[in-house]
């Protein structure tokens, strides 16, 4: 695809959609996109009041009453422009953070661990490291505020989620499914294999920017020990 194409899915929201199929490119295209629309002054421009990356496309969600000259061609029009320099070699640079999530793996934390390794022909020792070694790349956030679908889970390691999903699920599991690692911010039921925990706080409505992730964010995944979990689950949250 080397133009945008618009989708209207709504009277107050359309999509931008950068291209097709689960690719490092096509999810570096969508980062890039909202980067370009935030870095145009889209929110609070033209009657935008937000702008949500996907997996392959960037939700825009505006105020019909408060579009302003044009219309809503004219609107169009804006963010096609905003979003063209996303193909070319000189466009939006975005150099990705790396953030270190500790994680406890197994045990009550992570039920499904077990069974995942052993589906694996693994150690849980071995599934742990596989998992923890692995290239990790947030591709957008969804389902819940601040549960972020993460990228790069080995081969070996995918499964379906649960036929029957868990009723509710702790604040901050870590879980599988198909090939994806995702982090619960905040009770809920789910159907992802959980397989560890985190003691980070991956949503807080106080805190700027709330998620502590974001599409294109680099996620490094590291072992701790149920003795550190704790310590950490203890510490004063700021």
């Amino acid at each position: 695809m080397d133009t945008p194409r618009i989708i209207w899915s709504g009277d107050r929201s359309l999509h931008v959609v950068v291209g097709a199929g689960d690719s490092d490119a096509v999810a570096a295209r969508v980062v890039r996109a909202e980067r370009a629309l935030r870095g145009a002054g889209a929110e609070g421009s033209r009657g935008i009041v937000d702008v949500t990356p996907g997996s392959t496309s960037v939700q825009v969600t505006f105020r019909p009453d408060v579009v302003g000259g044009g219309g809503l061609a004219g609107l169009e029009a804006w963010i096609r422009e905003a979003v063209a320099p996303c193909w070319a070699d000189a466009g939006v640079v975005v150099e990705p953070r790396e953030v270190v999530i500790p994680v406890c793996y197994g045990g009550d934390l992570g039920p499904d661990l077990a069974w995942l390794a052993e589906r694996a022909g693994m150690s849980e020792l071995e599934a742990v490291a596989a998992h923890a070694s692995a290239g990790h790349v947030v591709r957008f956030l969804g389902f819940a505020p601040g549960f972020a679908y993460i990228a790069g889970l080995p081969p070996a390691l995918q499964a379906p989620r649960m036929e029957s999903p868990r009723t509710r699920v702790p604040a901050g599991s870590v879980g599988v499914a198909g090939g994806r690692t995702g982090i619960y911010p905040s009770v809920s039921p789910g159907g992802w294999r959980l397989i560890g925990a985190t003691p980070l706080r991956m949503f807080d409505a106080a805190r700027d920017p709330a998620a502590l992730l974001r599409a294109g964010d680099r996620v490094r995944f590291e072992p701790i020990s149920r003795v550190e979990f704790d310590r950490m689950a203890a510490e004063p949250r700021p």
